[in-house]
């Protein structure tokens, strides 16, 4: 049987039944007919990950069908606020649930062969099909089981996931997805939703389709909640699901921070003694972490000429390893004298794969090409500092790790020119704006305040307390009290 223009109207009722394969007699007589089509034919999505990000549900409806229907004699049409009491009866049916009015339907329409559109409600014209009229959700039922008497085998949404911010707004969509299992993701990011992850895990490597526009990069997010291990403290995103507590140093240089005052193992605990001062004050959990020193701000040029003394990754692996075994965390933080931050963080490439290790760029000490350190004060344009933030991403990524901390140690306004270029919207870092002065508390409060104009609010903020040069320094208690509440503390 020949179809023109893509909708002729069948004029029996075996015709619109499920029959794949099978042969039949013709209506009008005792010769054998070709087999019909099937009334719906579901079809996979093509990827592994599909985003429909149509602005409105009901194009969304439309797109879903559009990827999950290869043909469907039969539709719904109702009016969008009346589509709750129909999702069921599509569901149940195998049939798309779409709007009436919706753009691109009577294209849809074509596309479906669509021969009956079964319509709640007021009927939208010249839509090509039959259409059958119906007042109540039971009427609807009603047609669908005189156009479909057989249901199809082939379920549409069968093993397919499907995620949507708000199942309410999407329930055409949903309803048109058939049997797909929905998960409602109401932040847009998987990766911040412990029952959402632990859903996701238990439905294996399911295609899934994304509903919406506006998800922080879901072919990335939704990846990591299926398979990432997990940030020490839990989940796969760094703030707000925690504090970090953290001491800062290099191996075995005691005068440049308290965690190079012992080997990995004591400093394991003596993080652990800083984080319990800090627990019971808060209502998160508070993750202990090393900040180490990996490049380290010289006197002297050094055989490269870039006044910065590079440790080797053999070097800091046993702090990388120790932490990591503890539940906690790693910054390396980068001194880089004369040359870039970008060319010393890739030296780090190895330790930067670990799950659970992080990245801070320390810009007093970024020389310019005739200056030497404590005769010059350093500094970092935006743009270097978010080429860095763009190749750390990027690590991050492609290798399907949870999200990394990236840190700016900043306690001037001119350690970081432009700062408002570095982007805080790349779902593979968390930016953080660490001031790290020292001095009075009242003036350390001061230059907290300063940075914090006008900043972006995406941003996290670290606070340092010294030991030393601190007078005084201020208490666990005190620390917290300041406002807003650091996200990271260090030692020094």
């Amino acid at each position: 049987m020949s179809v023109t223009g893509g909708r002729a109207r069948r004029t029996c009722a075996a015709l619109v039944a499920v029959a794949l394969l099978v042969t039949t007699q013709a209506c009008t007589g005792g010769e054998t007919a070709d087999p019909p089509a099937a009334a719906v034919e579901a079809q996979q999505p093509d990827e592994a990950l599909t985003v429909v990000a149509d602005d409105t549900a009901a194009a969304r409806a439309v797109s879903v069908s559009r990827l999950l229907y290869a043909r469907s004699a039969v539709v719904v049409l109702t009016p969008q606020d009346r589509a709750a009491e129909l999702a069921d009866v599509a569901r149940e049916h195998g049939v798309p649930l779409l709007a009436s009015g919706s753009p691109g339907l009577a294209d849809e329409l074509d596309r479906l062969g669509t021969e009956s559109a079964v319509v709640l409600g007021e009927p939208q014209p010249d839509l090509g099909v039959d259409v059958v009229a119906a007042a109540t959700a039971d009427d609807v039922v009603r047609q669908l089981t005189d156009l479909l008497p057989t249901a199809d085998p082939a379920a549409p949404g069968e093993g397919l996931v499907i995620l949507t911010r708000d199942a309410g707004a999407d329930v055409l969509a949903l309803a048109t997805a058939g049997q797909a299992e929905v998960v409602a993701v109401p932040s847009g990011d998987p990766r911040t939703d412990p029952a959402v992850v632990q859903r996701l895990r238990s439905l294996g490597d399911r295609p899934a389709v994304v509903l919406g526009p506006g998800w922080p990069d879901p072919a990335y997010t939704v990846q990591v909640a299926r398979t990432a291990e997990e940030l020490p403290g839990g989940g796969h995103t760094i703030f707000p699901g925690r504090h970090v507590v953290a001491l800062y140093g290099s191996p075995d240089t005691p005068a440049l921070g308290v965690l190079g005052e012992q080997d990995p193992a004591a400093a394991v605990v003596r993080t652990q003694q800083t984080v319990d001062q800090y627990a019971p004050l808060s209502d998160r959990p508070v993750v202990g972490a090393f900040e180490i020193i990996v490049t380290i701000a010289d006197a002297d040029a050094g055989p490269d000429g870039d006044y910065s003394r590079e440790l080797p990754v053999e070097t800091i692996r046993p702090w990388v390893d120790a932490a990591g075994e503890a539940g906690m965390y790693v910054i390396l933080d980068l001194q880089p004298g004369r040359t870039d931050f970008l060319t010393q963080a890739k030296r780090y490439t190895d330790l930067l794969l670990e799950p659970h290790v992080g990245l801070a760029l320390d810009p007093e000490w970024r020389l310019g090409p005739d200056q030497v350190h404590l005769r010059q004060f350093g500094s970092v344009t935006g743009a270097e500092a978010d080429a860095v933030a763009a190749w750390l991403a990027d690590l991050t990524r492609e290798n399907d790790l949870p999200q990394k901390m990236f840190v700016l140690h900043q306690f001037a306004a001119s350690m970081i020119t432009n700062r408002e270029v570095i982007r805080t919207d790349r779902p593979e870092l968390q930016v953080v704006v660490h001031v790290d002065g020292q001095g009075t508390p009242g003036g350390k409060v001061g230059t907290w305040n300063l940075l914090r104009q006008g900043a972006d609010p995406a941003l996290a903020w670290g606070w340092k307390n010294f030991f030393d040069e601190d007078r005084p320094m201020l208490t666990p208690e005190q620390t917290w009290a300041v406002q807003p509440r650091p996200d990271l503390v260090t030692y020094q």
